[in-house]
């Protein structure tokens, strides 16, 4: 099982480790396009619309540009500690397996690409919707690189036919939480699951659902935690929905999405 995760636009405010290794990360069949997203954002930066063309919130603009100037020199550190926010703050990383969160968990990102828990890299600001120049729009440029770059395979996957387990799949099964402009950069070849979340309240006596923001974040970081805690390493989707449900949730499987359902 892999879990894909977006990043937070929070992060941690600094690094403490050595400065950025393009070829100690992850998919290192990504790294031609981080160093093209790199050097276009280096450019934007020193532009005076710089915090119009990636969209930083006012209150935020000193800030981010000053992560982004020193992207090359900056101290790194882990993505498992970069990354917070209210997903995050659910996903609880450090109450985790370290081994096992690394092992199970994808993080998407506008300047990286994706990235494993244990990959070193800076704080930074850099959404997959932004529009970079002369890039274009991030995730238009990530899309046709994430198909050769990204190998999850289990394991087995990589045996001889004979050597695999009967009956066993090709590929680990792919829980997705990623958001809308991240999810759309890669899709997976395997089985594939995208966790939604709904609130269920009843109205003049019949139940309606909604879409919810906030507690989405926070519904599906709890998920990830509990699946990692279990241990669980479901195969098919109607494997993952008795897994998720045993652990206290309240799921359906519609087609190939898993709907959480809140009630208030």
């Amino acid at each position: 099982m892999h879990i894909l995760l977006p990043p937070s636009e929070k992060k941690a405010a600094e690094g403490d480790g050595p400065p950025l290794d393009l070829a100690s990360l992850s998919f290192p069949g990504l790294n031609p396009v981080r160093r093209r997203v790199l050097a276009a954002l280096g450019k934007a930066g020193r532009r005076a619309d710089a915090a119009e063309i990636l969209e930083i919130p006012a209150g935020q603009v000193r800030d981010a540009l000053a992560r982004n100037k020193i992207l090359r020199k900056a101290p790194t550190l882990p993505a498992a500690r970069l990354y917070t926010g209210v997903l995050y703050d659910n996903l609880d990383l450090p109450s985790l397996d370290a081994e096992a969160a690394a092992d199970r968990i994808i993080v998407f990102s506008g300047l990286w690409g994706a990235l494993r828990l244990t990959d070193r890299v800076p704080p930074y600001r850099l959404a997959m919707a932004v529009s970079l120049p002369p890039e274009g729009r991030l995730s238009a440029l990530w899309r046709p690189a994430m198909g050769a770059a990204l190998n999850l395979e289990d394991p087995r996957a990589r045996r001889a036919p004979r050597e695999r387990p009967a009956g066993g799949p090709p590929a680990r099964l792919i829980v997705d939480m990623r958001s809308g402009p991240y999810a759309s950069v890669w899709k997976a070849p395997g089985p594939a699951v995208a966790v939604r979340v709904f609130r269920e309240a009843v109205v003049d006596g019949v139940p309606k659902r909604t879409v919810v923001s906030h507690m989405a974040k926070a519904t599906r970081g709890r998920i990830a935690h509990d699946l990692i805690r279990s241990g669980a390493s479901p195969g098919t989707p109607d494997e993952l929905l008795k897994t998720v449900a045993d652990l206290g949730h309240t799921v359906e499987l519609n087609g190939a999405n898993l709907d959480v359902i809140l009630h208030d």
